[in-house]
């Protein structure tokens, strides 16, 4: 899996990064052929964290906002297991 942070409209942060790589890491423990991830920070005024996988035949995408961006990094990931797994149902299926 090839993994890419981004921040926009901001400074990059090395502690972002380091927990935003942590956390794209994680979803290979959900399934394993993530072909790619990506994790954008955005500041508008909103702390935005939009993170993509591409997986066999799809593309997920979560998208969290909220005053602090590992608040909003915990919440997209958690959202990103879910769908991951919805997703690995609908496949099996």
């Amino acid at each position: 899996m090839q993994a890419k942070v981004t921040f926009r409209h901001m400074d990059s942060s090395e502690k972002l990064k380091t927990a935003a790589n942590e956390a794209l890491k994680r979803f290979e423990k959900f399934y394993d052929d993530i072909i790619d991830a990506d994790a954008i920070f955005t500041d508008d005024g909103d702390k935005i964290v939009e993170l993509t996988l591409k997986v066999k035949g799809d593309t997920l995408v979560v998208k969290e906002a909220s005053d602090d961006f590992i608040k909003s990094l915990n919440e997209a990931s958690d959202k990103m297991v879910r769908q991951i797994r919805k997703w690995k149902d609908k496949i099996r299926n």
